[in-house]
């Protein structure tokens, strides 16, 4: 199944994507107010029903509006480690996202006033279902609700002031994440699953899940030693190489550019770029 967050007449809700409408499952009374508390209260696995919406006629939001927590794992494929320079290390390198970065896929990238090195990073992001600590990696795919397109769109600049991420990667409007929640049943083989950025047309990163360098069960079972996990929070799995900085020249998103996610059995996630107001 495939959920969203959505607002339809200046209400906020969720729902389930059927075809071309959406099931409004917020509208059920005594539903849960939206998909994080959905997910809580593990209402995915048996939605019901309710007035159905044209996808034309609601606003979609970010997957999960309102995570506790966005995790973001840098230099997790090889291809990225490579062209960035960086030694291989032994564990997941984990920074920080703020909700407030989020935007939905009816939402432009909104590029900053104060810099125009602004990046694509095309990433797979896993939704956690069933929270805890201390998870194993055997145990690990069983707590994830879902997975979604995301785009850690990044400030270079702001990123390399003094060689840290989170400048850079938390200017507001700058993290595409959706279209849609898909749950982990829709997809057949996530060793397979292809990240690919596009750029105005143009194919700039390609890779397949299996060549992460730390996978999706070992990211769990390490981010959940050290904080805990829970329902609706976000874990950004890493970015394939082909960045725009480490081109030559190098590749900035401008403002009337398109920059779409495309994730094979979980969607497309299409951005405009605007300046800053």
């Amino acid at each position: 199944m495939r959920f969203v967050s959505f607002v339809h007449e200046e209400r906020a809700s969720w729902g389930r994507v059927e075809g071309d409408g959406i099931v409004d499952l917020g509208a059920q009374p005594g539903a849960p107010v939206d998909l994080k508390a959905a997910i809580a209260a593990g209402a995915l696995a048996t939605p019901g029903e309710g007035p159905v919406i044209p996808r034309a006629d609601v606003r979609l939001l970010p997957v999960v509006p309102n995570p506790d927590k966005i995790l973001c794992v840098g230099h997790n494929y090889e291809s990225h480690r490579q062209e960035t320079g960086r030694a291989r290390v032994d564990h997941p390198s984990i920074f920080t996202r703020f909700a407030d970065t989020l935007t939905g896929a009816d939402d432009p990238i909104i590029r900053p006033r104060v810099s125009s090195d602004l990046d694509y990073e095309a990433e797979l992001a896993i939704i956690i279902g069933r929270g805890g600590r201390h998870i194993t990696q055997a145990e690990a795919m069983a707590h994830v609700a879902g997975f979604a397109c995301f785009n850690d769109a990044s400030v270079r600049d702001w990123q390399w002031h003094t060689r840290q991420f989170i400048p850079g990667k938390n200017f507001p409007g700058t993290a595409p994440f959706g279209p849609e929640l898909v749950t982990p049943d829709e997809i057949a083989d996530l060793s397979a699953v292809s990240v690919k950025s596009v750029l105005n047309g143009e194919v700039m990163q390609e890779a397949t899940v299996d060549y992460m360098i730390f996978p999706i069960p070992e990211v769990i079972a390490y981010v959940s030693a050290f904080t805990e996990l829970r329902p609706g929070d976000v874990i950004a799995t890493g970015t394939p190489g082909g960045v725009g900085a480490k081109r030559t020249p190098p590749v900035w998103m401008k403002p009337g550019d398109r920059i779409d996610v495309v994730i094979s059995g979980v969607g497309t996630l299409s951005s405009r770029i605007v300046e800053e107001a």
